[in-house]
């Protein structure tokens, strides 16, 4: 029988996608394209990129299609198969391995920029930023990069409360559920000069993007009661408030951007 959240060995967060990430890969939300404005602005092209937990490979082939030169390190081969396969990952321009924001593999000062999107709370910070720092070149840029549901229409505010019944049920099974989608690149003194940027990006789904969205999060169940209630629960907040067969999730792009410390004191 399918367990409610997998396998019984899955403890540990980097197997939480494990066998479907196919379904990840179609229904999460791409990011603004001021976004990636934002984290490529000022930079000398080619931009040689770490993109580091990269799953399949959303964020790594927008910056790729800004003419970047990305590796995308990924702790999970489920997810790195999944980008491989993705359209436009055949260019020259992207690399996939795996690896973790800990232990990249990659050469010391060998990359202009070092992205993360929708990873980083994943991580162990101190180590990552001790990481990230030595594979950046002098003056390289950190860019941490997060969709966020934003608050203020009813429909979100249904699906927010659907989340919550995930997360906490996901919680009291025991797996780690991480609601915080920001960080301080300045921990350990690695980094410096931190702006936060944000930028809107609604999510708009049909019912089919609408319930894949919700199965794809690492907290919602994969089988049993609680799941049925959930998309019986997000079915009726579609039909209550979808114009035209769509509803739109209010969401925006958060970047938060910080420099490479040349010299820590």
């Amino acid at each position: 029988m399918t367990q409610v959240y997998g396998t019984p060995d899955d403890a540990h967060p980097t197997s939480y996608f494990r066998g479907f990430a196919d379904e990840y890969a179609r229904h999460r939300p791409t990011y603004a394209p001021a976004a990636l404005d934002a984290v490529l602005d000022g930079l000398d092209p080619p931009v040689r990129v770490l993109d580091v937990g990269c799953g399949t490979g959303i964020f790594t082939r927008l910056l790729a299609a800004r003419g970047a030169r990305v590796v995308g390190v990924d702790p999970s081969h489920d997810m790195l198969e999944e980008a491989r396969r993705a359209p436009g990952s055949e260019q020259g321009l992207v690399e996939y391995r795996l690896g973790t924001a800990e232990s990249t593999g990659l050469p010391d000062a060998s990359r202009d920029l070092v992205t993360c999107a929708q990873a980083f709370h994943w991580f162990d910070a101190a180590k990552a930023l001790k990481e990230l720092h030595r594979v950046l070149l002098r003056g390289g840029r950190l860019a941490l990069v997060w969709n966020v549901r934003a608050e203020g229409d009813a429909f979100t505010a249904e699906y927010d409360e659907v989340v919550r019944r995930a997360q906490a049920a996901a919680k009291a099974a025991g797996r780690k559920v991480e609601v915080t989608r920001d960080a301080d690149p300045t921990l350990g003194g690695w980094f410096e000069g931190v702006r936060v940027q944000a930028f809107d990006n609604a999510h708009v789904l049909d019912q089919e993007g609408l319930l894949g969205r919700a199965r794809s999060a690492s907290y919602f169940p994969r089988a049993g009661p609680l799941r049925e209630e959930l998309e019986a629960a997000l079915r009726a907040a579609f039909e209550r408030h979808a114009v035209d067969e769509r509803v739109a999730l209010a969401q925006r792009t958060e970047v938060t951007l910080a420099t490479r410390v040349d010299r820590r004191r």
